[in-house]
């Protein structure tokens, strides 16, 4: 299994009903994605985020689909732009040595073959994450 989590806070000036809308958008996303058994959106507690979600994924195949699902894709498009700080990160209990490696491989198609996603995630003020583009790059 592949637990994938993220964690973000939001630019000044995001409007509570923006907010609102944008965490309903990322719910009606995670159930569009056939490959995310289950998942959780909402408050972060306990850090410096202030929103966040985890979506769990059976297998590396599944993960991928999910990184480049269109309802996947619409959300960062328009949830990007509306986020300051963001964090990725995933917990797997695969025994596979190399399965870091390959999800950031993942991740690096992904910026490759959607520029414009790269872009919105490169003018985050912070991001970390598997294979941070542009100025966040690790």
């Amino acid at each position: 299994m592949i637990y994938h989590g993220i964690r973000f806070s939001l630019r000044p000036g995001v409007t509570a009903e923006e907010v609102t809308a944008g965490l309903q958008a990322m719910h009606d996303a995670s159930n569009a994605i056939p490959s995310i058994t289950s998942f959780v959106v909402g408050r972060d507690f306990g850090g410096e985020y202030e929103y966040g979600a985890v979506s769990v994924i059976a297998d590396l195949a599944g993960y991928e689909l999910m990184m480049n699902h269109p309802a996947h894709l619409e959300i960062d498009r328009a949830g990007l732009p509306l986020i300051d700080k963001f964090v990725s990160f995933d917990v797997s209990d695969d025994p596979d040595p190399e399965l870091g490696t390959k999800i950031a491989e993942i991740h690096r198609r992904r910026y490759a073959d959607n520029p414009d996603v790269a872009d919105l995630v490169a003018d985050l003020g912070e991001y970390s994450g598997s294979a941070a583009p542009g100025r966040h790059e690790d």
